[in-house]
């Protein structure tokens, strides 16, 4: 029997609350409405933004020459120096070269010698009329030449020295190793990207604004921006806020878009080069109207609400509103204004033109309390059949 009076106390409770809400009211028979004048609060909002997230430094690792892999020195994701060794190319002939161009150097080096005596020789019997001038300046002629001849095998041997360091691929810059998408005894050359070397340390976050929005910030200044936030791919905020440092020159012309980096730490290296999240701009508005979501009716995507004339008499309203909500609000930016009254329940029942009683939501409120508290046990059955 406890049971039962408990269920009806609780379909009583169920019916008055449905009846009290936006979409309809008790009936008080008496034309009574709730009307609320409208003020201004402080709104704290937000902008959100697709992003995509690269390191401050993505470097591209090629191999200069062609070539078998013969070594992989890293794993992937290991953090690498600049200057180390990455990965090694078979370099038997590269080796070769470099020791046949040496040899030149040598061979060239003995030639040189025996024309520097020969000249050194040919000055001391011209000096004593042993010779004539044209001797003396053939001699000089082969030293010189000799002398080219060497600078000509010394640029060969630092050529292929070079050819050969180009067979020990390292890393240009501190960072971290991606993707191996070769194996060892791969033949590579310039067209193949071994890996990316990422500097994560901090990372840059593209994202993109419209053309009027850029042309705010242009007039402002990306000083003016707060910190960003940005919210990774598994819904979770990054532990440091960015701050937004460069705007590109250019319109992109298919989107009418304009592109934004910010640059945010990444000393714990949870953001990887490649990723996706969202920008979060806050932004404050210390005038805002904000009216409840139960009191707008929404009609092919336009939203109304019932303001209240000096007449007493109610008018359907189109009002337009913030595209950020927190699912109980709106925040309105046009068709209100402040000193304007609405209907906040009931607005089912309502027409346009139609003469309302204007009463406080707290009288409201009361009547409704009242009225509860007078039903009788029919009126509890027809409420448990509605």
């Amino acid at each position: 029997m406890e049971m039962k009076k408990i269920m009806t106390l609780a379909v009583v409770a169920a019916t008055l609350v449905s009846c009290g809400g936006g979409g309809g009211r008790p009936n008080f028979g008496d034309n009574e409405y709730p009307v609320v004048t409208v003020g201004t609060s402080s709104a704290d909002m937000q902008t959100t933004y697709p992003a995509s997230i690269k390191g401050v430094q993505d470097v591209e690792i090629r191999p200069k020459v062609q070539g078998f892999l013969t070594q992989i020195n890293v794993k992937e994701g290991q953090v690498v120096a600049a200057g180390q060794v990455l990965f090694v190319l078979d370099n038997e002939t590269y080796q070769a070269q470099v020791r046949q161009a040496q040899a030149s150097v040598n061979a060239v080096k003995q030639q040189l010698n025996t024309a520097k005596l020969t000249y050194e020789n040919a000055k001391q019997l011209h000096a004593n009329k042993v010779i004539g001038d044209y001797e003396l300046q053939t001699s000089k002629n082969s030293y010189e030449a000799v002398q080219a001849q060497l600078a000509q095998a010394q640029a060969a041997l630092a050529s292929a020295q070079e050819a050969l360091s180009f067979c020990y691929v390292k890393s240009p810059a501190a960072g971290v190793v991606g993707t191996l998408p070769f194996k060892r005894g791969a033949l590579v050359s310039g067209s193949n990207v071994l890996t990316t070397v990422s500097n994560n340390s901090s990372m840059e976050v593209y994202f993109s604004v419209t053309e009027k929005e850029a042309m705010a910030l242009s007039q402002k200044g990306l000083e003016s921006l707060p910190a960003v936030k940005l919210q990774l791919a598994d819904g979770t905020i990054h532990n440091h806020d960015g701050k937004v440092t460069k705007m590109s020159g250019v319109i992109d012309a298919a989107t009418g878009s304009v592109q934004l980096i910010a640059a945010f730490a990444n000393p714990e290296k949870t953001l990887k080069s490649g990723g996706s999240g969202t920008i979060i701009v806050p932004r404050t508005n210390s005038a805002a109207i904000i009216i409840p979501q139960s009191c707008v009716s929404e009609v092919q995507n336009k939203k109304f609400v019932y303001t209240v004339g000096k007449d007493n008499k109610v008018k359907y309203t189109e009002i337009k509103v913030d595209a950020q909500n927190d699912g109980n609000n709106y925040i309105v930016t046009d068709g209100l204004k402040t000193g304007d009254k609405y209907v906040t329940n009931g607005i089912t029942k309502l027409s346009d033109g139609m003469e309302i009683v204007p009463i406080t939501p707290e009288r409201y409120q009361q009547k409704i309390n009242e009225q509860a508290k007078a039903m009788t046990a029919g009126d509890i059955v027809g409420a448990m059949k509605k």
